[in-house]
């Protein structure tokens, strides 16, 4: 895995104006493995002045060509597919079969998606007496979160391009020799210069320097919700358009109708996929009380299948978040009934997949995100109790119900607040909406409505 040791500004790559270094860990051995320059605010305003400067010529580039280039990121993507996923492993510690399907294989459908799109989208419409038009918002800085390296940035990146913006890219310092890899398919694509600009660095250098910098015209951030509250501070105060995917606390609701065993299963693989490294996991199983001893045995049961299988989480920090947030939920007086706080294995960031049970609403464990593979498992009176509890929490991003009956299930989903629901395990779909309620975030990514977060609108009457 050779690492850059420069940023990747107008179209090549660059010293960093500072001598300052990040060093890349892999998670599984705790190595260094490489180590990338860590940007200053000097290099954001490079990045940024690039950006500006190549935003006319891409803006009035037709969107079928648009379209074309972006074909052409997604075919190169597909050609290094194995070395994106062999890079995931090494600084996320993900299992590398995880890596292929899930880290290499989603961006390369969303990016899929934005070339169809970028061709067929409707950038000007008639209503009425006006034309409305639909103009790429600017500059956009991307800042991107470790735990799905390459989708996120795929996700703000391919719909920023097919809409006509140009992009400065600040991706999270765990996990910055993936952005790289991006940067180098980028430029195979055949992308023009300045348009896609990455600078590596860390969250509070490079990052803030990229969501205050007044040239930039949207910010889209993907992270945590005290920092996205900050992003958003800043992005208000300047009067710049915000798209924040922030945190989540999931609930997975199984209705007694519901099919238990398979609920239960398909729950917990969900939670313990990536190592609970995942914004929308369903991190709160919902079972009725007649159900809830059984959906409690069959939880534990899952959870003790995922000891050998599972990767670390991201670095030692993280490590030591997840085992504090075990130790809260014992000490508040939940029952564990799989995993605990001790590190399964000498070496590396690994928590053991825990299962909480006799949880109640109110406990740390049952509102706060932990990030980590630990499932709370909470039961419930009725119907209306199941909802209190499901909507019982400062989140709103992902869900899942469970019932015998579809249209059951879609009832109470509809009664949910937040942003996708899953439907007795419904698939993953790269074109439907992702996004939260409440302070799960702001706007949405994917698809159509993703493409819509880079666009303004003129109208003009006739």
């Amino acid at each position: 895995m050779k690492a850059h040791d420069g940023m990747y500004i107008g179209g090549a790559w660059r010293p960093a104006a500072g001598p300052d270094v990040i060093e890349v860990v892999n998670p599984a051995d705790e190595q260094v493995i490489a180590t990338v320059p860590a940007g200053t605010a000097e290099d954001v305003d490079t990045a940024v002045r690039a950006a500006r400067a190549a935003f006319p010529a891409w803006a009035a580039t037709p969107p079928a060509e648009r379209a074309a280039r972006l074909a052409a990121l997604r075919d190169v993507l597909v050609a290094r597919k194995d070395e994106i996923a062999e890079t995931v492993t090494a600084e996320l510690g993900s299992p590398l079969a995880f890596s292929q399907t899930v880290h290499a294989g989603v961006p390369i459908a969303v990016a899929g998606s934005y070339a169809d799109l970028a061709a067929t989208y409707a950038f000007e419409e008639r209503v009425g007496n006006s034309t409305v038009l639909h103009e790429p918002v600017g500059v956009v800085g991307a800042i991107t979160p470790w735990n799905y390296p390459l989708h996120q940035i795929v996700a703000k990146v391919a719909p920023a391009l097919a809409a006509g913006c140009t992009v400065v890219l600040k991706p999270a310092e765990d996990t910055p020799l993936t952005a790289q890899l991006f940067a180098e398919a980028v430029h195979e694509a055949g992308i023009p210069d300045g348009v896609f600009n990455l600078v590596t660095g860390l969250g509070p250098v490079a990052g803030q320097a990229l969501a205050e910098h007044p040239d930039v015209d949207l910010v889209s951030f993907t992270g945590s919700t005290a920092v996205g509250k900050r992003i958003g501070a800043v992005a208000g105060a300047a009067v710049k358009r915000v798209a924040l995917e922030l945190g989540g606390k999931s609930a997975n609701v199984v209705l007694p109708s519901a099919d238990l065993a398979k609920a239960v299963n398909v729950g917990v693989a969900n939670v313990m996929s990536n190592s609970g490294q995942t914004c929308s996991a369903w991190t709160r199983m919902l079972v009725h009380r007649d159900q809830y001893d059984e959906a409690v045995r069959l939880a534990a049961a899952a959870a003790a299948k995922y000891g050998e299988r599972i990767g670390p989480v991201v670095n030692a920090r993280q490590q030591a978040r997840v085992r504090g947030y075990i130790e809260k939920g014992i000490a508040e007086g939940a029952r564990l009934v799989a995993g605990g706080p001790e590190s399964p294995r000498e070496q590396g960031y690994f928590v053991s997949p825990t299962v909480f049970a006799d949880v109640t609403p109110e406990m740390t464990i049952a509102q706060e995100e932990i990030f980590g593979p630990v499932l709370c498992v909470l039961p419930y009176e009725d119907e209306e109790d199941a909802l209190r509890i499901a909507n019982g929490t400062v989140y709103g991003l992902a869900g899942a119900v469970w019932a015998g009956d579809e249209a059951e299930a879609v009832a109470f989903a509809r009664r949910m607040d937040t942003g996708q629901v899953d439907i007795n395990g419904g698939r993953f779909n790269p074109l439907a909406p992702f996004g939260g309620y409440k302070q799960s975030g702001v706007g949405r990514e994917l698809g159509t409505h993703g493409l819509a977060e880079y666009l303004q609108t003129k109208s003009l009457q006739f």
